[in-house]
């Protein structure tokens, strides 16, 4: 993804899940994609998706089953 986009994406999740920790980082030899961590902690990945000339981002997270173990 290019800077821009970045900074673009990075502010709208800062917003939407209310969290300046949050950072939207270019990944190496990727440019289709970056990563998203809170508080330095990997959240997940953000794939560009441009087609007939749409552009939009796609926010693919996992979710562990001990993450959510005891809660």
């Amino acid at each position: 993804m290019k800077p821009d986009e970045i900074r673009k994406v990075q502010t709208y999740m800062r917003n939407t899940f209310k969290s300046q920790g949050l950072e939207v980082r270019a990944r190496p030899l990727k440019d289709d994609s970056a990563e998203v961590y809170i508080d330095n902690e990997f959240l997940g990945v953000i794939f560009r998706d441009e087609e007939d000339g749409e552009l939009s981002w796609n926010f693919q997270m996992a979710i562990l089953e001990i993450d959510v173990d005891g809660l």
